[in-house]
């Protein structure tokens, strides 16, 4: 999906959800934990945890074949990286979810390959598996480049975010992913892509 699609998307759910006073509320179910207090959730929030998650799962299936396929020990241990840091905030978007009673998966809409920013096709992915190193590297590299910054296009969601936790999520993926993408650009450079 361009960030022009994610944009009206976003505006739709918005003014639909203005429309009807709507917030999603999420806490514990009467008296909040101090620390994690009476969270809300806004429809954005909780559209951009439903369109991540998937697009996690694919970092983390790219990460698993990476770490079958590779030689190279610079693309094992990034690999590892990504999927080590991806799991826990899949777990902790998907707890969004569950807390506030919203499907994984937003109504009417693809979350396939043609979704969602950086999203790899079915036929990259079927191209990848059918490397070996280092033609796989620099495809692996090439591919989660794009992926990494269709994530950073969609964080943009939620930099607003009046939930603190949703704001510090936001902030650590793009921390880390911009980290990665500058990683992965000079491995990019070293392995000749």
């Amino acid at each position: 999906m361009t960030r022009n699609r994610i944009t009206s998307a976003v505006t739709g759910v918005l003014v639909l959800a203005l429309a009807a006073g709507c917030t999603i509320n999420i806490g514990a179910p009467a008296a909040p934990s101090s620390e994690q207090g009476a969270l809300a959730y806004s429809a954005n929030d909780i559209m951009f945890a439903q369109m991540m998650i998937p697009h996690h799962q694919q970092a983390i299936e790219l990460s698993d074949l990476a770490m079958e396929v590779s030689a190279s020990e610079e693309v094992l241990d990034l690999a590892q990286r990504i999927k080590a840091g991806q799991d826990p905030e899949i777990e902790e978007m998907t707890r969004w979810l569950e807390q506030s009673g919203a499907s994984s998966m937003m109504e009417g809409h693809d979350m396939g390959a043609h979704g969602m920013s950086g999203m790899v096709s079915e036929a990259d992915l079927e191209t990848l598996a059918s490397l070996a190193s280092p033609e796989f590297d620099v495809m692996f590299l090439e591919l989660m480049i794009a992926h990494h910054e269709g994530a950073l296009d969609m964080v943009s969601m939620i930099d607003n975010s009046a939930n603190t936790e949703v704001r510090a999520l936001a902030e650590a993926i793009t921390v880390a992913q911009r980290a990665e993408i500058d990683e992965m650009k000079a491995l990019l450079g070293v392995l000749g892509g």
